[in-house]
């Protein structure tokens, strides 16, 4: 084994940073043993360098984040800070003074990863980001690497651990969305300010990621179809029941049929009891792979957390570290087919509409019409009425999405139909 150790710079000590340092010192020569060199945390870059942080050593802790990034000694930077910038500078700083990198930040990587895979690339090191997406369930490098050789037709999951939660606990108790959100709060999966989680955007930097690894093709955030889950109502949970079904937010990225295009998305869907995805519960994450070869297999476990974060981080690290010995590099950015990404609108898919309605004579059979003018068939219809009010429970047949909404809109400007309380997509069947 070299004796001489192996540097790693921590930014960022926060849940995850400080767990990452945790494991580092405790682990040590474990990690040694795997790697064949010792690993020495050689400096950590934090905001608030008065904060006690238990066993980080404070003459490693520097408020200088950028000098410590570009330090010549450093051969493997671990950036867990988030956000856009200063990580993207600070990452290809790295790259520019010979060390390489992992992340666990998915917002940098949906929004602006082929500069990072560019810069790596120049540089010769490697990036690395297991982290970035559900955690300690090991995805990336199944895609990235085990699955290198064989064609990735869709990937169905579930990427966030908060809103799986509230979709569990409104399903399980028949709470509604703020009372679920609220514990959710209460029990640290939620945090203060939950947009980026309850609005998708979380959910749709991971489909981003995912969908450019298994389809070699750049893939943005800006690319990803992204609705939240904040409209779900107690009632569409009680519906989907009604139907066998389940609520989930699920992140979809999908090849079209022939094969020429690709489409990634993030909204709230019903999914049939039998789908393997219908029973990950609480705050697990779940993903559904599907390939030609391999056929179909499901990645489960945590998809949040400070251990479960810093496990993936130090997979990475051992990975990075074990190249730095050997004169080697690991996967770099696959992107050679450059698929265009498509829009919502030629999604294929199913919808469950509820319509608020006139109890009278005629209204199903202009409701029907309203479907077949805009090329929708209609598979199930169930009708509830008392007391001249009624309600329209209509699931259809696999369709553009484009035309589905089309005939939403048509829906709600009919003199019969009083409201469309809710819209919800079906897959999974």
């Amino acid at each position: 084994m070299r004796t001489r150790p192996l540097k790693v710079a921590l930014l960022g000590c926060g849940v995850v940073g400080s767990e990452v340092a945790r494991i580092m010192t405790t682990h040590a020569d474990d990690l040694a043993a795997r790697i064949g060199a010792p690993v020495e945390l050689a400096g950590v870059a934090v905001r608030r360098p008065d904060r006690v942080r238990e066993g980080v050593d404070p003459a490693l802790v520097t408020t200088d984040a950028a000098a410590l990034a570009r330090r010549e000694d450093i051969d493997v930077v671990i950036e867990v800070i988030g956000g856009i910038e200063p990580a993207r500078k600070l990452i290809t700083s790295a790259f520019e003074h010979g060390a390489s990198v992992v992340t666990a930040n998915k917002a940098l990587l949906a929004e602006d990863g082929p500069t990072l895979h560019e810069a790596a690339e120049k540089h010769g090191n490697d990036l690395y980001y297991e982290a970035a997406v559900a955690a300690a369930i090991p995805l990336v490098r199944p895609l990235r690497e085990s699955l290198a050789g064989d064609k990735v037709n869709r990937i169905l999951g579930i990427v966030n651990g908060t809103t799986n939660f509230i979709l569990d606990r409104m399903d399980s108790t028949g709470a509604g969305y703020g009372e679920a959100l609220d514990e959710a709060t209460a029990l640290g999966y939620a945090e203060a300010d939950p947009t980026a989680d309850v609005e998708g955007f979380d959910a749709a930097a991971k489909a981003a990621i995912l969908a450019g690894i298994a389809f070699h093709t750049r893939v943005r955030l800006d690319d990803v179809h992204r609705e939240g889950l904040t409209e779900i109502t107690a009632a569409d949970i009680a519906s989907a029941k009604r139907m066998g079904c389940t609520v989930k937010l699920l992140a979809i990225c999908e090849r079209a049929a022939d094969g020429r295009s690709v489409t990634a998305r993030v909204h709230p869907a019903m999914i049939p009891l039998s789908h393997p995805l219908a029973n990950v519960r609480e705050a697990y994450n779940a993903v559904f792979v599907e390939s030609d070869a391999a056929g179909q297999l499901m990645f489960y476990g945590p998809g949040a957390g400070g251990a479960p974060t810093a496990s993936a981080v130090l997979g990475d690290l051992v990975a990075a570290c074990r190249n730095k010995l050997n004169g080697s590099r690991g996967p770099g950015e696959s992107a050679y087919a450059q698929l265009p990404v498509s829009p919502m609108g030629e999604v294929v898919t199913r919808y469950h509409i509820s319509l608020d309605v006139a109890d009278k004579p005629g209204v199903l059979a202009q409701v029907a019409t309203t479907f077949a003018e805009h090329g929708v068939s209609i598979d199930t219809v169930r009708q509830q009425g008392k007391d001249g009010d009624a309600w329209l429970v209509v699931v259809t047949h696999s369709a553009p999405d484009a035309a589905l909404s089309s005939t939403v809109e048509a829906l709600r400007g009919l003199d019969t139909v009083r409201g469309v309380a809710s819209i919800m997509r079906v897959e999974g069947e």
